[in-house]
């Protein structure tokens, strides 16, 4: 029983953490753009029709 005098206290530590961690993470725009990266990772970066890329192996003359 004498354990919960030491767990809820430090429970309710770890929850203030979270809180703040949570609220520093929306204000800081960690959740802005949440289908931006799921889309860029499909995108092809090899692809020779992306303009202003160049071919790297065209340098070899």
């Amino acid at each position: 029983m004498s354990i919960l005098f030491l767990l809820v206290p430090l429970g309710m530590l770890f929850l203030g953490v979270a809180i703040w961690a949570f609220v520093w993470a929306v204000r800081s725009g960690q959740f802005d753009d949440l289908e931006g990266p799921a889309h860029r990772i499909l995108m092809d970066d090899d692809d020779p029709r992306i303009p202003g890329r160049r071919d790297s192996s065209s340098d070899e003359t």
